[in-house]
């Protein structure tokens, strides 16, 4: 039986925190054997936000290496830099005639960042959901692995693709989101309502996957808790239930079980036992990805064999989409 196609894909800016790690990267690893998985770096969407050249070329590798430290097998799946398929430009521009400046201008990513980035408020920050909309698009994708704040993105791919294939007929599979329960939701240390972000500026507030042992142990010591010194998991207690969540993430348990399992201790053991539990199936990881980075060879062979096949597929879908538009092609 032919299997599903997944596409996920992780932008190269920041450090990636163990949010972007529980919540995207090792499910990856779970779902390459189930389904027909496109894993992409996604460099020409970082771009919107201003970046610095070598520091993305950096990070380009680097996230390649730590894809692979983490257990997404080059053999199972697609690993690709989106830039490397020129295709995903290429249909941008189709799908953005089939977009309304209205639909873009609602979206709350571009509100958020036109707020934080108020000097760059550029058409690209403006138009993230459409190439977003064609990196999905492109693969006959059929699940897409989603959080909350990317909910909105994949509602308006669907509309985009059902619009396309009402005015031209069938031509694209409209995408379904994939909900990762487990470790979804990681929030920050400081501010534990809101999503751990690899764009923090507080140092303190994530857990990035390149901190060593010292820093994550620190890091989770000071974490904000509250007066009351039970461990359990509530909606009055964001901060115990933050690290309560994080821990079972990363101990591979349950919630209640963690709740039992710091029964009557107090906070200072109950913090330690989170970083030390972090730390260590951080260690492993980092030491794969600092050997995987000594090998370019290697991982520039990845990336080639992982846009040849990407652009083999994404070309097959483009020339139906001329075909259907009217683009001249060649007899």
């Amino acid at each position: 039986m032919e299997k599903k196609v997944l596409y996920s894909a992780v932008q190269p800016s920041g450090n990636l925190t163990i949010g972007n790690y529980t919540g995207a990267i090792r499910n990856w690893v779970k779902l390459q054997s189930e389904y027909e998985c496109y894993y992409a770096i996604a460099n020409m969407h970082a771009i919107t936000v201003r970046q610095d050249p070598a520091e993305l070329r950096r990070r380009t590798v680097e996230l390649l290496a730590l894809y692979i430290a983490c257990g997404v097998s080059p053999e199972h799946c697609t690993l690709y830099v989106q830039s490397q398929v020129p295709q995903h430009a290429e249909l941008t521009w189709v799908l953005n005639t089939m977009t309304y400046v209205g639909e873009m201008e609602r979206m709350t990513q571009f509100k958020d960042k036109s707020a934080k980035h108020a000097e760059n408020i550029n058409m690209g920050l403006m138009d993230y959901p459409v190439l977003m909309a064609a990196d999905i698009l492109l693969y006959q994708t059929d699940i897409v692995p989603v959080g909350v704040d990317q909910r909105q993105h994949l509602e308006i791919a669907r509309d985009i693709a059902a619009r396309f294939n009402n005015r031209f007929g069938e031509t694209f599979r409209l995408p379904e989101a994939y909900t990762l329960k487990e470790g979804a939701k990681i929030g920050s240390l400081q501010e534990p309502t809101k999503k751990m972000s690899k764009s923090d500026e507080n140092p303190n507030a994530s857990v990035y996957l390149s901190d060593d042992k010292d820093t994550v142990i620190r890091k989770f010591r000071r974490a904000v808790t509250d007066s009351d010194n039970r461990i359990v998991a509530s909606e009055d207690k964001p901060g115990v239930t933050n690290l309560l969540n994080i821990y079972s993430a990363f101990a591979g348990c349950t919630v209640a079980e963690a709740e039992k399992q710091f029964e009557g201790k107090g906070y200072g053991d109950f913090k330690l036992a989170v970083g030390e539990t972090v730390a260590d199936v951080l260690a492993p990881v980092q030491a794969e990805q600092k050997r995987l980075l000594a090998d370019k060879a290697y991982l520039n062979q990845v990336l080639k064999e992982g846009a040849d096949r990407a652009y083999k597929t994404a070309r097959k879908t483009l020339s139906k989409v001329y075909r259907k538009i009217g683009f001249y092609q060649g007899e």
